[in-house]
């Protein structure tokens, strides 16, 4: 069974920054892209990146240039590296395993994942 927790949230001033981990087992990596999603009370779903096993990324035009995700074979962790945060990010940040034929339905906010993880909560203060 596929198991994903997240970690690395937290509260952070505007400008700042913030490294988000996804803890991943129980999956082979390149069965499945990889990728994170978030959320805002009362506001929809929002997929941010994905990266395949070729180390293959998209992103959500609201985060180009400001995130990056990566993943770690060795470790089995994915990581979504934030900067430039602004309180428009301020979200439960959710890491997600789904089908790579799926990336462009998880980047436009459909909920298309396979599995996903707990959050972990990103608050940007103004």
């Amino acid at each position: 069974q596929v198991q994903l927790q997240e970690s690395g949230g937290g509260s952070v001033q505007s400008g700042g920054s913030l490294k988000l981990s996804c803890r991943a087992s129980g999956y082979t990596y390149r069965a499945y892209c990889m990728g994170w999603f978030r959320q805002a009370p009362e506001k929809e779903r929002e997929g941010v990146a994905t990266i395949d096993s070729d180390g293959i990324t998209t992103y959500a035009d609201s985060v180009k240039g400001r995130f990056t995700i990566s993943h770690d074979n060795l470790k089995n962790t994915l990581y979504l590296e934030m900067n430039s945060l602004n309180p428009e990010d301020t979200a439960m940040y959710y890491c997600a395993a789904l089908r790579c034929r799926l990336v462009p339905q998880m980047i436009a906010g459909r909920e298309v994942d396979d599995y996903r993880g707990q959050g972990t909560q990103v608050t940007v203060s103004s």
